[in-house]
């Protein structure tokens, strides 16, 4: 078999920019083959070997889409003995006002809500249902990504987004008792204010209450994830992990 085959695998969403981005480096510079999903083709300055092959260009907001880039996904599986060792749910989006302030309960339109859910939450449960067989054929792991915004009102985060998160939060536990019989281990990690290309004003007065007094680091979030998809991890499931300095004490 070609040294290619005996590599463990990753299917990761929202793969251009920031915790995905840095979840991409990180994967790969451990020697794993990282599939990656975006709305973005692929950029060809991207760091990791064999990027443009295994990269799919997929509208999560489009449940077609979604099932189009699973049957893609498993037939690139299909290649490699048809196992995957993690599902990493990481894209999501949150819509604001013209005025880049947040969304709330009163005044987002209902079709904001169903865009917001369809990638933040339905997405994620579509993925996993579909390559269900490829994850179990190797006790895969799935990471899905929340956000502290899912416990609390917070000054940027939409109300559409934050009980998206919530639900996606709920539906990580009830996912590991529904996938750990067949030995695939699901979790979630809650980041709080992550140093990325794209920082709402006025993040810096809530640094300030953070206890570590800072922004978390992209490839700190990355690593949790790596370690949440590794054997050291080998007997977590159900959890969520928060990841913001201390920001949800």
């Amino acid at each position: 078999m070609a040294e290619t085959d005996s590599r463990k695998t990753i299917v990761l969403t929202g793969a251009s920019r920031g915790i995905g981005h840095a979840t991409v480096k990180r994967f790969s510079r451990e020697g794993w083959r990282v599939i990656t999903c975006s709305r973005q083709a692929f950029a060809e300055d991207c760091p990791w070997p064999a990027g443009p092959e295994d990269h799919i260009k997929v509208d999560l907001a489009d449940q077609e889409d979604v099932g189009i880039a699973v049957s893609e996904i498993r037939h690139r599986l299909e290649a490699h003995g048809g196992q995957l060792h993690a599902l990493v749910n990481n894209a999501g989006i949150s819509p604001k006002l013209r005025t880049g302030s947040r969304m709330d309960s009163i005044e987002t339109p209902m079709h904001v809500w169903r865009d917001v859910f369809q990638v933040n939450f339905f997405a994620p449960i579509m993925l996993a249902r579909g390559l269900f067989k490829e994850l179990a054929a190797a006790k895969g792991s799935i990471v899905n990504v929340t956000s502290i915004a899912g416990t609390r009102v917070h000054p940027f985060a939409g109300t559409a987004y934050a009980t998206s998160k919530a639900a996606l939060g709920s539906l990580t536990r009830e996912m590991a008792h529904d996938f750990g019989p067949h030995g695939i281990r699901v979790n979630a990690i809650a980041p709080g204010e992550i140093d990325t290309a794209i920082l709402s004003p006025g993040t810096d007065k809530i640094v300030e209450t953070i206890p570590l007094r800072r922004l978390g680091a992209t490839s700190e979030v990355a690593d949790i994830i790596f370690f949440l998809c590794s054997g050291q991890a080998s007997y977590v499931t159900g959890s969520e992990i928060h990841i913001n300095g201390g920001q949800h004490v």
